[in-house]
């Protein structure tokens, strides 16, 4: 009966050692310091634009959800594909409380937003 304890305690173990290793991080954000002239670009107008709603370099719920890694996560909060077609629908046409930011952004400015979402 003991050898039968310590073989289920050793399993146990392996488990949570497995799904300890199995859980990985969302990688760093690039540091600022180090985004080209696009990125730079695309990061003021998150100044601007988006910072009143989202984080962008730290986990949590402002008004709407960090989009810290919304590159290197599977999906998007709404579940749809992590995708720029996706993630630029949502900017200018707007999604459930987000409104539309069209009338907000100039002509390259969706592409520099995108570019320094891309870095998070």
């Amino acid at each position: 009966m003991r050898g039968l304890q310590a073989g289920m305690f050793f399993a146990g173990l392996g488990l949570v050692v497995v799904a300890a290793v199995g859980c990985r991080s969302t990688p760093p954000p690039l540091p600022l310091a180090q985004l080209n002239p696009q990125q730079a670009h695309g990061h003021a107008i998150f100044g601007t634009q988006c910072a009143v709603c989202h984080y962008d370099r730290q986990s949590g719920v402002l008004h709407g959800p960090s989009l810290a890694g919304l590159y290197k996560k599977p999906a998007l909060p709404s579940g749809a594909a992590a995708t720029d077609e996706r993630v630029s629908a949502t900017i200018m046409q707007g999604r459930n409380n987000m409104p539309a930011m069209r009338q907000h952004l100039e002509p390259g400015d969706l592409d520099d937003l995108l570019a320094y979402l891309h870095t998070l």
